[in-house]
């Protein structure tokens, strides 16, 4: 179900670079939108997007990435580093 999660991006764009290899990381199937194809830009500034990564989630505009509202929506997990002990560090 891809269109569930539709990602607007553009090249050299580390947010972009960053939204997806999230999503890929936690299995999440989406659709991305070049905006170098001119009809992708224009279908992205018809919901007076100007900036990448532009998300549609659910068919909902995301003009900013909400990493708690995309796990919230899409059912994933966030890691949680509260359960992690660091090494005792001895000085003599």
């Amino acid at each position: 179900m891809t269109d569930t999660v539709i990602i607007y991006t553009q090249d050299d764009c580390p947010p972009c670079a960053f939204i997806k290899n999230y999503l890929v990381n936690k299995n999440i199937k989406f659709t991305e939108k070049n905006i170098k194809n001119p009809k992708y830009k224009n279908e992205m500034m018809d919901y007076d997007a100007f900036a990448t990564p532009f998300i549609l989630l659910k068919g909902i505009p995301m003009y900013q990435v909400d990493m708690e509202k995309l796990n919230y929506e899409l059912n994933i997990t966030p890691v949680s580093y509260t359960h992690l002990t660091l090494p005792t560090i001895y000085s003599v």
